[in-house]
């Protein structure tokens, strides 16, 4: 009996069917809405270097004419504003490439490497001008080249020093170094701990810790008595450092009175050695690590008006890009086949120019939203913020949560309390006793003005806190209090009444 094999048959079947595709146009629409004021300039400035087809209104080669106008193609959009729905439409419905074209990945951006930063900072440092080293690693081998070290223990003071963290702080444990060390190196725990004590010597005093008690220590132990005069005194010297290495966490904890029974000392010596403990600093290479200042460049500005309050775009910040009408007529049509990559800058110019004003037309949406919304906050301030959130702004415009998070990130607006982040006007709501919803900034807001007001002998606690808020008409429990304090870090009652001693 023979067994019969099935014969498959191979056919074709049509089937329809959606799917969201991200065009190019669309995908440099959301990343240019994420870019902050800043950003976005430098993009632009990218873009007007590397394609010609693009240009800033007044730079051109022809006059461009009055603000809004467009060539009788369609090819310039000099009007910083385009209607939000002839933008989306464009984006749908973009101008089809020549099949030679291909689009352009997103260019990553350029970092210099570490080495790169280092070798500037030391050519810096051979400048006469040059106040001090440009960090804490430099500074500290420029001690270590003064020393009588030989080359093999200053090598491993060398290893230990790009160990440091940004506070000065020593990162890995020693044991964990020694097991990076190949052993034909010969070299031991012990080589690191002569190294680390001699790394510890070194100014600023604390550098080379390994822990919060150490570093305080150290600095008592190499303080400078023209800036410490009370280190002179050899009896707080010793309460102080004793503090620092055996009973820094009850001090952590506010409880003077078990602190002096430990101590075994008396009150006043107490709150003078905590106030030596105070002045000390607990980053000792906080000095090297200044941030550079923070520039916010507001994308809106409120102003008061007839009707209240409302948001406009700051003009100084909008690029004011077109497409270059002489390139673009001389090109003529890209169905000719002639000059694909130039017809591909041109497109590219087209896809910027929209994205742009889109980008601005979503922020100014969004703020006005938001400002419709806080109308009393802009006259009487944090108190009186209203519990606003993504959502609410997202179903109000049409718009998807993830666009309204793009759209407030590192988005600036200019208010008669400064300039704020338009992500700090979302908050949750809180119900009161007359049934009306405050905003969880508003609580924290009236939280700190409580603690501004306070007694600092006798601070309040966070359920006298929460008493407080409730004869207010805000009624929350002690623990979102607790939290609340906590995120604007506000020590605990005990904690602040210890400071209030030591000051």
């Amino acid at each position: 009996m023979q067994n019969i094999v099935p014969m498959t048959r191979n056919f074709l079947e049509l089937r329809l069917g959606q799917s969201l595709t991200l065009t190019p146009a669309l995908q440099q629409s959301l990343r240019l809405l994420q870019l902050s004021t800043l950003d976005l300039e430098a993009e632009v400035a990218k873009a007007l270097a590397e394609n010609p087809m693009l240009e800033v209104e007044g730079e051109g080669l022809q006059d461009p004419g009055p603000l809004g106008a467009t060539t009788a193609k369609g090819d310039v959009f000099e009007g910083s504003q385009p209607p939000l729905n002839e933008v989306q439409g464009d984006i749908e419905a973009q101008d089809s490439l020549p099949p030679e074209y291909d689009a352009p990945a997103e260019r990553e951006r350029l970092e210099f490497s570490t080495e790169t930063r280092q070798s500037r900072d030391d050519e810096l440092t051979d400048r006469p001008e040059a106040a001090r080293e440009s960090n804490l690693r430099e500074y500290l081998l420029s001690q270590l080249g003064t020393t009588r070290l030989s080359p093999r223990d200053a090598a491993i003071v060398s290893l230990l020093i790009d160990e440091l963290n940004d506070d000065g702080l020593l990162a890995s444990p020693l044991e964990e170094i020694v097991d990076w060390m190949q052993p034909e190196s010969g070299v031991v725990l012990e080589d690191f701990q002569m190294a680390l004590k001699f790394l510890q010597s070194l100014d600023p005093p604390g550098v080379g810790a390994r822990d919060l008690a150490e570093c305080l220590d150290l600095q008592l132990q190499y303080a400078d008595p023209e800036r410490l005069p009370e280190v002179r005194d050899a009896e707080l010297l010793v309460l102080a450092r004793r503090l620092c290495q055996q009973h820094l966490n009850i001090l952590a904890t506010g409880n003077m009175t078990k602190l002096r029974e430990a101590l075994q000392c008396e009150t006043d010596q107490l709150r003078r050695a905590h106030a030596l403990i105070v002045r000390l600093n607990p980053r000792p290479g906080s000095f090297w690590n200044k941030p550079a200042a923070d520039f916010a460049v507001p994308d809106v500005i409120v102003r008061k008006t007839r009707k209240g309050w409302e948001a406009q775009l700051n003009d100084a910040v909008m690029p004011k890009l077109r497409v270059n009408a002489l390139y673009a007529e001389a090109l003529g049509s890209p169905r000719g086949g002639a000059n694909s990559a130039l017809h591909g800058q041109l497109q590219e110019a087209r896809w910027m120019i929209r994205n742009v004003a889109q980008r601005f037309e979503t922020i100014l949406r969004v703020s006005q939203v938001i400002v419709a919304h806080q109308q009393v906050f802009f006259t009487k301030g944090w108190e009186a913020v209203r519990p606003l959130t993504l959502k609410d702004v997202a179903l109000e415009l049409g718009m998807h949560e993830s666009t309204i998070s793009r759209a407030t990130t590192q988005k600036y607006m200019v208010t008669p309390f400064g300039t704020l982040e338009l992500k700090r006007f979302f908050s949750t709501g809180l119900s009161t006793e007359g049934g009306e919803a405050t905003s969880s900034t508003a609580v924290q807001t009236r939280i700190q003005a409580l603690i501004r007001q306070e007694d600092r002998a006798r601070p309040f606690s966070d359920s006298q806190l929460a008493s407080l808020l409730d004869k207010d008409g805000i009624t929350i429990a002690r623990r979102t209090v607790a939290k609340y304090r906590e995120q604007m870090r506000i020590p605990t009652a005990p904690l602040r009444k210890s400071q209030a001693g030591a000051g």
